[in-house]
């Protein structure tokens, strides 16, 4: 029921107030604030917005408020009320977004630094990597035998179509296994060869790294630990960082070898 309740839009400690109120059938506050465990300043606050949505009545006895439940299908006006609402906030952030990249432009020097958590920010990062308009040179150093385990299959079959579609090419340093070597017959099938990764190889057993670096894109460097225990990524957006870190590739590009 609380899951449920959640699910459909309502906080933790709503669908809490709410499920006991549904359970007592009528309850003062008092009551409710003892079945949830909340403190009675809380069950006041929530109980006051369940009523504005429409989900809770109002009623006094013996000069005591106490509440019940109204019809649950307000429950569907509700779950409505919140699809209108993203509806209008998602045509409002359409309607800014222009004018903020404006503004953002206004300060070109700056740099950026944007930080990701878990598997949709990692995935937005990759989904960064391949948004360029225009082709460019995509440079990294990875870990694919975890990479590939990490991300979904559909991701990256959509990952490499957009490379594609864009005319991204990549070079890139992997630690020397079986799979790395094979990468591009296995990953990278099907699409025409200036789309395969250029790929070196270095030691595994002496650079170990469990993580990816990517320069990408005009001024973008992507760092991400697609590890279980630390799935975070940042994004550094800067023209100095970048082009040091284009140099730091080409240096180690120098020092590999092709298998």
């Amino acid at each position: 029921m609380l899951a449920n309740l959640r699910n459909i839009g309502l906080t933790d400690k709503a669908a809490t107030v709410y499920a006991a109120v549904l359970e007592a059938g009528v309850a003062y506050p008092s009551k409710i604030s003892e079945k949830t465990k909340l403190n009675r300043s809380t069950v006041y606050k929530i109980l006051a917005d369940l009523r504005l949505k429409g989900l809770v009545t109002e009623i006094e006895r013996g000069k005591k408020l106490c509440y019940q439940i109204e019809d649950p299908s307000r429950l569907e006006g509700f779950a409505k009320r919140q699809i209108a609402t993203a509806e209008e906030q998602y045509e409002n952030a359409k309607k800014i977004v222009p004018d903020l990249k404006g503004l953002l432009a206004l300060t070109p020097n700056k740099p950026r630094v944007r930080f990701f958590e878990g598997m949709e920010g990692i995935i937005a990062i990759y989904e960064e990597h391949v948004s360029a308009t225009e082709p460019y040179e995509m440079l990294s150093y990875s870990n694919v035998d975890d990479l590939i385990k990490t991300l979904p299959k559909k991701f990256v079959a959509d990952y490499i179509k957009q490379k594609e579609k864009v005319g991204i090419t990549t070079r890139a340093i992997f630690p020397q296994t079986e799979f790395a070597k094979k990468y591009n017959k296995e990953i990278y099938s099907g699409t025409p060869a200036d789309i395969h990764v250029k790929d070196r190889f270095i030691s595994p057993e002496q650079f170990p790294f469990k993580a990816d670096i990517t320069i990408f894109g005009k001024n973008k460097v992507s760092i991400i630990n697609f590890q279980d225990n630390a799935m975070i990524g940042v994004v550094i957006e800067d023209a100095t960082i970048t082009g040091m870190m284009r140099m730091i590739f080409e240096l180690a590009w120098k020092g590999t070898k092709t298998e």
